[in-house]
């Protein structure tokens, strides 16, 4: 028998256009889990948290990620390979299909919202096709009270079904799998797919237009935490470079991992009510706060389970990209609720796989703008298939798959904000050290927490600094629990011609990704790249 759930209430999806459907309604993690064990769609872990694996599709898939092109969106989307336009009739035709393939199912439908500050709250209503997806929606958005359930009126649809499969040809789509957002109905349709993150990335990319269009709001693809004394640190970075990591720190509250906005109050607010954290080669010595929040409830994605429930994190024979899904209450020490004022410190981390990047430096106005705008990280080799070296990555804003408006907007939102309130802006090497990858080793954690803790409590502000010969970067040339020669990446390189020749080769790959964006950058941040030679 199935456990008591959270709340009674029944709803009718018939005004969406699902008929006969058998809906469960808000039912709690508990009854998520259980029926995902009952269909034999999970397992349960030795820390008791339910592990599942997402199919074919184990992470996002931005080149079948659409937007519905009408008089709404037309001269808004900054339109192109990221943000591909979806004809409205065509959107109405897959709409009615999944309506009508989730029909007579058992399905699950979850209200749930977005964003803590409530001047920008996102009331949304979720139906899934699996309970684990459903599951998985509890983790990571945050929770109406029981007495909000009673009048809640969702903003939003989100229909998610990994089962249904669009026809190309007929439907419009490029796969069978698709991500649709049309702002115009506020719909987003998910299908084909089961990977939980387009859940997610579909009503953060929803935000990226509607607050800084509606709301003066800058969206942002960040991790954020408090100190004891109010001030805010927010961690911008592409996955696997540090965010949930480096943000959840025990002498301060964790806001949140993820996607975070910046009011025009200077409030950082955090838009979930969970984190979505990687789990590859996680220990208990290396991420605590991860590695403890795995538990009853959690849900862990595509990780290889023994028969006795054991999980190897070092196992990626399903993907790189092991993931795990938790409450935020999972975590000790968070932000009650996921709110915060006074931006201090502003870190852009990068994993340099090149090696060539200082592991901290200190940034220019016009330097915060050039690598905001650029969001450089690399790929190294074995990540995807093809890559035998590595290959430097950007993405604007450090969130480009989710940005529908044109880069520069949220650049020069960020500008503002930061010159408006004083904050020093970081640009942090995660990645390697000694060499590139392959030669020389990654950047030591106990380093990267070291130097990004000295830089809150503002002694770096009181160091000498040099100047980096290629990036033209401010060095630090001591950090507390840092060796000085850790703090020079040319110096910690045997090679130092071959040092040289890797970093001027890296600064070209800069200058040639920036063209796209040099028409509508001022001289300001022109200044802030590379220095020419």
């Amino acid at each position: 028998m199935l456990a008591q759930t959270q709340f009674t209430k029944t709803i009718s999806l018939k005004k969406y256009g699902i008929k006969n459907a058998t809906v469960h309604y808000q039912l709690n993690p508990e009854n998520l889990e259980e029926i995902t064990l009952k269909k034999a769609q999970g397992k349960k872990t030795a820390f008791d948290a339910l592990a599942i694996n997402t199919g074919k599709f184990t992470g996002r898939s931005p080149k079948d990620r659409f937007i519905v092109k009408d008089q709404l969106t037309k001269d808004k989307v900054w339109w192109g390979d990221i943000n591909i336009p979806f004809d409205t009739d065509k959107f109405d035709l897959l709409y009615k299909k999944i309506t009508d393939y989730l029909s007579g199912k058992e399905i699950f439908a979850r209200d749930a919202y977005a964003c803590a500050d409530k001047d920008c709250r996102l009331n949304i209503r979720f139906i899934t096709e699996y309970a684990w997806s459903n599951l998985f929606v509890y983790n990571m958005f945050l929770r109406p009270e029981e007495e909000e359930l009673e009048t809640f009126e969702s903003d939003w649809l989100v229909l998610n079904a990994p089962g249904f499969k669009a026809n190309p040809e007929i439907d419009g789509t490029r796969a069978e799998n698709f991500a649709i957002l049309n702002f115009s109905k506020k719909i987003a349709l998910i299908g084909g797919t089961g990977y939980t993150g387009e859940i997610k990335k579909g009503i953060f990319s929803a935000l990226n237009l509607l607050l800084p269009v509606y709301k003066n709001t800058l969206p942002m693809h960040c991790s954020a935490n408090v100190g004891e004394d109010g001030d805010t640190a927010i961690f911008f970075g592409l996955s696997g470079t540090g965010k949930t990591t480096l943000s959840a720190d025990s002498s301060r509250k964790l806001i949140g991992d993820d996607e975070h906005g910046w009011t025009r109050k200077n409030t950082i607010f955090n838009f979930e009510g969970g984190c979505y954290a990687k789990v590859v080669n996680l220990t208990e010595e290396q991420e605590s706060d991860i590695y403890r929040a795995i538990k009853t409830g959690a849900l862990l994605e595509n990780v290889i389970v023994a028969k006795d429930g054991s999980v190897d994190f070092t196992n990626t024979s399903i993907t790189q990209n092991t993931r795990v899904s938790y409450p935020l209450h999972h975590i000790k020490n968070i932000a009650e609720p996921s709110i915060a004022e006074n931006p201090k410190n502003i870190f852009f981390l990068t994993a340099d796989a090149f090696g060539v990047l200082p592991p901290i430096s200190k940034l220019t106005p016009g330097q915060a703008a050039y690598h905001f705008i650029s969001g450089y990280t690399a790929k190294v080799a074995g990540t995807e298939a093809g890559i035998d070296e590595p290959v430097p990555s950007f993405s604007a804003c450090f969130g480009a798959p989710f940005m529908p408006l044109h880069p520069t907007k949220y650049a020069e939102m960020l500008s503002a904000k930061m010159k408006e309130n004083g904050v020093n802006v970081w640009l942090v090497n995660t990645g390697w050290t000694g060499g590139p990858y392959g030669t020389g080793s990654r950047v030591k954690l106990r380093y990267t927490r070291a130097m990004i803790n000295t830089a809150m409590d503002g002694k770096l502000n009181k160091v000498s600094y040099k100047t980096h010969e290629v990036f033209g970067l401010h060095m630090p040339k001591t950090c507390e629990n840092v060796p000085a020669e850790v703090l020079s990446p040319r110096s910690t390189w045997a090679d130092k011609t071959a040092y040289d020749k890797k970093a001027m080769t890296l600064a070209d790959s800069f200058k040639n990704n920036f063209k796209k964006f040099e028409t509508y950058a001022n001289a300001e941040i022109l200044s802030g790249g590379p220095v020419s030679k």
